[in-house]
């Protein structure tokens, strides 16, 4: 297990799937977890799962489509634990539709959250990582940024934006020791793919050379590594954790 002592992390859409694994391999591996996300009942609960196993965390109610929310909530990291040296941008909405009925409202609404938010995030915790002069942004992107996804242009452009974010701001931060990357997942098993049919889900697993989806453990070590002292010399990468699905 790579060690997260004394580190603070801070992971948005943490209530459930690949961000509530992800903040319990954290904790696990060390860090103090700020938990944000807009399901305060889920976080809270998390929170308790986290101290119980001996960890350290709060839980912040966020989010990321609104700009106050996101600074109040860096605000409160801040105060709890005076500092900040791991964000996880894992927040993440879907509003399907082919593109030709696409409605403007939903297009928006994901470009805001999936990665306005992340963008907003990064803006927040750089001022507190830069006097440091350390930190680990992880931002999760996805394997429809790399081959596409029809009924998803919104949530691809999205997920695809967010790689290009990754490694502009990857160069723009690299003289401060700051490290930016994102972990492209596959098909995983989380609430998110839950309303797929079994059909579709097989269907997906054909394509996948493992052979299954993925769980959010697979991602939440990947993420854990990135955040970690021994991934201090990869910046600007995308790590996929896709099963062989895609290879780039």
């Amino acid at each position: 297990m790579f060690s997260l002592k004394d580190k603070v992390a801070l992971v948005t859409g943490a209530s459930q799937g690949i961000g509530r694994e992800t903040a319990l391999a954290l904790a696990e591996a060390g860090a103090k977890v700020a938990v944000a996300a807009r399901n305060e009942e889920k976080l809270i609960t998390l929170v308790a799962d986290i101290q119980a196993a001996g960890g350290e965390a709060i839980a912040i109610r966020m989010d990321v489509a609104d700009p106050d929310q996101i600074k109040s909530g860096f605000k409160q990291t801040l105060e709890k634990f005076t500092r900040l040296d791991i964000l996880v941008n894992n927040a993440a909405i879907t509003r399907d539709g082919l593109a030709l009925r696409m409605k403007q409202e939903d297009w928006d609404a994901v470009i805001r959250t999936n990665l306005t938010g992340a963008h907003l995030c990064i803006q927040q915790s750089l001022a507190t990582m830069m006097r440091a002069r350390a930190g680990r942004i992880i931002n999760i992107a996805s394997v429809v940024a790399q081959m596409g996804n029809a009924g998803q242009a919104n949530y691809v452009a999205a997920k695809a934006g967010l790689v290009g974010l990754t490694k502009a701001i990857a160069i723009e931060i690299a003289s401060r020791n700051i490290t930016v990357n994102a972990v492209a997942p596959g098909f995983i098993a989380t609430p998110m793919t839950d309303v797929l049919s079994e059909a579709v889900k097989t269907e997906l697993k054909n394509r996948i050379p493992l052979g299954r989806m993925g769980t959010a453990q697979d991602v939440a070590s990947a993420i854990v590594f990135l955040a970690s002292d021994e991934a201090a010399y990869i910046t600007g990468h995308v790590l996929d954790v896709n099963g062989g699905l895609y290879l780039a």
